[in-house]
């Protein structure tokens, strides 16, 4: 019996347990911190031995297989002895993939992921397929291929979890973006991170596509240097005319596929922006390779309200409106954010820095903002980037307090923007946490 080790016991890791189980393996988790008490107790409920609060070096060493959470770095000297040792180390994606014969659509980016991840679940669901989200969202993809049997599984992926893929090979990927993130986990190095993002195409074949956003320099360039065997299809604002394409003509999205034509009015896509027209391109560019008719595509992309935490707009107080973009977890999402708005807003922005370079924001942020709220444990970054376009900048160190001073630095018809470009973990638990305490804020604040 095989012996696999499971660094890690979050969502990711207790489902890679659990399959790994389900699949004959000798398991056993082990996790530097706490485990939360309902991973603890699904651990217990499945018989799987688990450590918490340590990692046994001895014990970690007797693996034949590794399956490592994302949120765990390569860089840590655990990790690298165990590499030394020659034990090969995946990750849960990499791993849960070996045991499906599923239809896979796979999407990555630096943005645009989440919403276009959630644009093909909701059409190929609307179109009655067998289908679940797994991935950076929803449920553990190792566990829902233990205990269920989708025949369709759209997932989104980090860059964390394609760092550990060998095998994976997804009918369709679809890459969205790639803008600097993460750096502060790739060496500073943003060719790393490029890199780490096309290892989503990396085993497809000529049977296979990839959907790109052709308006993206890096994701071009990169193309243009580099080898693919899957079918690429190009999705742009411009017109071109290409066998497989997508493009706008006329405020109209059209889909090429050969002889094939699908075309929508960007006027009757439910959420708006530039942005979302480009992850409409790339959700229905899928579904039309997955044969979804064209009225289905249609009625889909008109119904579609959006990702919660990603703009989401939570009404007025007193004239002033709310939006909650807690999702926008770098200097490229909460660009889209402050572009957006159309009213003089108060920006919450902070949290923890992955190498962010916030001078990219200060046109948006001269014309837009009329005050920043920073929200995190370390803001003097936010402080030398914006303190001479920007008079008020305070500080805070919970929600309530920056919702509360946010509010009072307000008149009628401004806007309060949670828009971090940071990750959430200096504060709060992750980005929906921190959007959820945000809309608890927002909503005391009615009462």
């Amino acid at each position: 019996m095989e012996k696999l080790i499971v660094l890690g016991g979050g969502e990711s890791g207790v489902g890679a347990a659990i399959l790994g189980k389900d699949k004959s393996y000798d398991v056993f988790l082990s996790d530097f911190s706490k485990l939360k008490p309902k991973f603890r107790a699904k651990l217990k409920k499945e018989d799987i031995d688990f450590e918490e609060g340590r990692h046994t070096v001895s014990r970690l060493q007797e693996a034949d297989l590794i399956v490592k959470s994302p949120g765990i770095s390569d860089d840590l000297e655990v990790i690298k002895n165990l590499r030394e040792r020659g034990i090969k180390i995946i990750s849960e994606i990499e791993f849960a993939s070996w045991f499906t014969d599923a239809n896979i659509i796979g999407i990555t980016g630096s943005n645009g992921k989440t919403t276009v991840t959630n644009m093909v679940f909701h059409i190929l669901k609307n179109a009655g397929l067998s289908v679940s989200m797994a991935g950076n969202v929803g449920f553990s993809f190792a566990e829902q291929v233990a205990r269920q049997s989708f025949h369709n599984y759209v997932l989104e992926l980090s860059s964390f979890q394609l760092d550990g893929v060998e095998e994976f090979r997804p009918h369709i990927a679809i890459l969205t973006s790639i803008t600097p993130d993460h750096l502060d986990r790739y060496h500073n190095n943003f060719q790393e991170y490029i890199q780490a993002k096309f290892k989503i195409t990396k085993n497809q074949t000529k049977d296979d596509f990839l959907i790109y956003n052709k308006d993206d320099e890096v994701i071009v360039n990169w193309l243009a240097k580099n080898t693919v065997r899957a079918q690429l299809i190009p999705f742009t604002k411009t017109t071109i005319m290409a066998d497989l394409s997508a493009f706008i003509e006329d405020n109209k999205i059209n889909i090429k596929l050969n002889h094939n034509l699908f075309t929508m009015s960007v006027n009757d896509l439910a959420v708006k922006g530039d942005h979302n027209t480009r992850n409409a391109m790339a959700a229905s560019t899928a579904a039309r390779l997955l044969k979804i008719r064209k009225q289905t595509i249609r009625e889909s992309m008109e119904s579609f309200q959006g990702v919660e935490h990603r703009l989401e707009q939570l009404g007025k107080i007193n004239k002033v409106a709310f939006i909650n973009d807690s999702k926008a977890t770098n200097v490229n999402a909460t660009f889209y954010a402050l572009d957006s708005m159309t009213a003089p807003t108060v920006w919450i922005v902070g949290g923890v820095d992955k190498g962010n370079v916030y001078e990219d924001l200060l046109p948006l942020v001269n014309e837009k903002v009329k005050a920043i709220v920073c929200l995190g444990i370390d803001n003097q970054k936010i402080y030398n980037a914006f303190s001479n376009c920007v008079d008020t900048i305070i500080e805070s160190s919970n929600m309530p307090d920056a919702v509360a001073k946010a509010y009072g630095l307000t008149e009628d018809n401004d806007a309060v923007l949670l828009s971090p470009a940071c990750a959430s973990f200096d504060l709060f638990e992750n980005y929906e946490d921190r959007g959820r305490q945000f809309k608890d804020a927002v909503h005391y604040l009615k009462k």
